[in-house]
């Protein structure tokens, strides 16, 4: 009677344990399924969200840009020789400015050079760290330009400082053929040749408005 009656508890025991195991394996592997599918939750959103940005801005330049990249120094001189952001401007720009500058000294208005010639690593730099300011690539369009469309990059735009120069400029900088472009920047000149006879033409509200962005 004994060994009929301690087999069957035996045998629920096995069965018991087999039970607890196969629950065990079920939530280790619903676990795992679980894990799986976030990760390829997160992985395509990612993939979306790196479709909003322009092509080539998307991963950091190798290493920051330095002075040979066009960064300069606090109130650099437009007379400067030896900043890359200041010699590589466009020969006619640069003519311009100081010829500005050096009649603004005559009132006592000394002009600097807050960023001239930019290369294309600066420019995608500053378009990286403008994304990260404002939040969006499309808000940071409003302040700064791709390094294919930029006009720093090819050397034809300056930005000046200090704010007594900016408003120095916007009294006689046509005359020089200097024309602020966009009326959100008050800093950003570029040379039109026609401005000393004709004016300046009438100033994009923003980069975005300006059809050279859009290329």
């Amino acid at each position: 009677m004994s060994q009929i009656s301690t087999r069957p508890a035996k045998q629920h025991t096995v069965l018991k344990i087999f039970a607890v195991g196969l629950g065990i394996v079920a939530i280790i592997l619903g676990i795992v399924f679980c894990q799986a599918l976030s990760s390829s939750s997160s992985s395509d959103a990612l993939s979306t969200h790196d479709e909003r940005w322009p092509r080539g801005t998307r991963d950091e330049p190798a290493g920051p840009a330095t002075t040979a990249d066009g960064i300069l120094p606090e109130r650099a001189s437009v007379f400067s020789d030896d900043l890359p952001g200041v010699t590589q401007l466009e020969p006619n720009l640069l003519a311009a400015i100081r010829a500005a500058a050096s009649d603004a000294a005559d009132d006592g208005i000394e002009f600097f050079v807050n960023s001239g010639w930019r290369s294309p690593k600066y420019q995608k730099q500053l378009l990286n760290e403008a994304v990260a300011t404002y939040g969006s690539v499309e808000e940071a369009a409003n302040w700064v330009a791709t390094p294919e469309t930029s006009p720093h990059v090819s050397g034809e735009a300056v930005d000046i400082g200090d704010f007594d120069a900016t408003y120095w400029l916007s009294q006689y900088g046509a005359t020089y053929g200097l024309c602020q472009i966009y009326s959100n920047e008050s800093w950003h000149y570029e040379l039109r040749d026609e401005a000393a006879t004709e004016g300046c033409p009438l100033a994009y509200l923003d980069p975005t408005h300006d059809p050279r962005m859009q290329r």
